[in-house]
């Protein structure tokens, strides 16, 4: 029997903190322990998996900068910084109304759609991930959120001590929602990061999915191929559901972003003018993961890449900002690294805020294959070709018009579908 917390934000002030916000320069980018490669492994194959977050962190010297300045709502926590928001994004991929430059600084439009339902599954417990989306959503003038959190082994599931699981939980609620605030939003969360507790989160957040009418599965983790792995791909088969998973954050595929029953995020960089913060270009993110799987053959959906992929899957579909040089805000109580406001990258970014895009375009595919079809007919039409940078193995892959192996068929872009 599956115990359940319940939550409906009310979108109360919040008190912005200072000491965890990651605001000031020079940063660096940190890989948490929890996105480190997982060594914990059989004879069958690994046993844990890992996240694809990476953070900005600020020298030591800065740690103790001020609290945040008063920002019109909307806006980021601390002005002149040019990190994602809600209503940059939504500019940035023609969810609303654009503005010219789509300056996180400037624009303040959010999307107001979404239906039925979005299920995001992760490991260990994020206590305060209900009060977070509140002030995650009155910070950015998002509609209220309405987040159901589930315990997929049936009680409530500990922390992880490396505070990693816990920001990628945040994340994941937060940037779904901001892509769709009116859907409804499961958080499944498992007793750890293991394959068996993780694939049997995905398994329930697949019944609340499909109960609810239908919507997507976030999967913002994986692991290195392993032989049989094709024999998990029936995990992401219930009907009415569409499955996202991040495409991984170092070169080569990844599972089970490489399944053919799942769309494959990968990862892009917003280009901006350092001076003025207006967008320039999307391009490619040199470090997200892709590539041509070793187990998994070609689906019938990328017959018209056969030249890109050869015989077997390629990875990703389809891809969304997640170099953390210009990631999202995100807002986490969070015990190891402090509260308040972080700069999040990562593909754990590209799959729920992918699915909330999804979600948010209103059309409703019967299962992944199809909406990935969708994704590969629409060239042209309502996607943006990234065709310029490289990634990958020796930084040896290169965007290119049409279809690559570092971003997929692009990104999307346009309106939602009424």
């Amino acid at each position: 029997m599956l115990r359940v917390r319940t939550f409906v934000s009310a979108c109360l002030p919040v008190m912005l903190l200072g000491a965890s916000a990651l605001a000031q320069r020079p940063l660096h980018v940190f890989t948490p322990t929890s996105s480190l490669p997982q060594q914990s492994q059989n004879a069958s194959g690994p046993t844990a998996v890992r996240t694809h977050l990476r953070l900005l962190i600020p020298s030591v010297a800065q740690k103790s900068f001020g609290a945040a300045k008063s920002q019109q709502r909307g806006l980021p926590p601390f002005p002149s910084y040019f990190f994602e928001t809600p209503a940059s994004i939504a500019c940035v991929y023609g969810l609303v109304e654009p503005t010219r430059g789509c300056n996180p600084n400037m624009v303040t439009a959010v999307p107001t759609g979404g239906s039925r339902a979005i299920a995001l599954v992760d490991a260990y417990d994020d206590p305060t991930a209900e009060a977070d989306i509140e002030a995650f959503s009155s910070m950015f003038g998002l509609a209220p959120a309405n987040l159901q959190v589930v315990y997929a082994q049936g009680s409530e599931p500990a922390l992880d001590p490396t505070g990693g699981w816990e920001l990628e939980e945040a994340l994941d609620t937060q940037w779904a929602h901001a892509m769709a605030p009116a859907a409804k939003i499961f958080l499944v969360e498992t007793a750890d990061n293991s394959w068996t507790n993780l694939l049997q989160g995905v398994q329930i957040a697949s019944q609340l999915v499909a109960k609810a009418g239908g919507g997507e599965v976030s999967m913002s983790w994986g692991g290195s191929e392993f032989v049989g792995e094709n024999t998990f791909d029936s995990s992401f088969t219930t009907p009415k559901v569409v499955y996202l998973a991040s495409a991984g954050d170092t070169p080569g595929p990844e599972y089970p972003s490489v399944s053919p029953n799942v769309v494959s995020a990968g990862g892009t960089t917003n280009s901006r003018n350092p001076y003025t913060g207006n967008l320039i270009a999307q391009n490619t993110w040199q470090d997200a993961g892709g590539g041509t799987s070793e187990i998994e053959p070609r689906p019938a959906f990328q017959n018209s890449v056969a030249r890109m992929v050869g015989a077997y899957r390629g990875t990703p579909d389809v891809s969304f900002d997640a170099n953390p040089n210009t990631g999202l805000w995100v807002y986490n109580t969070n015990a190891v690294y402090g509260a308040g406001w972080f700069v999040v990258g990562g593909t754990s970014a590209s799959a729920p805020a992918l699915a909330g895009i999804v979600n948010l375009q209103g059309k409703f595919f019967p299962n992944s294959q199809a909406q990935n079809a969708a994704f590969y007919a629409a060239r042209g039409n309502q996607m943006n070709d990234v065709f310029y940078g490289d990634c990958g193995i020796d930084v040896g892959y290169l965007a290119m018009p049409g279809y690559d192996l570092c971003t997929g068929v692009g990104t999307i872009q346009g309106m939602p579908q009424r």
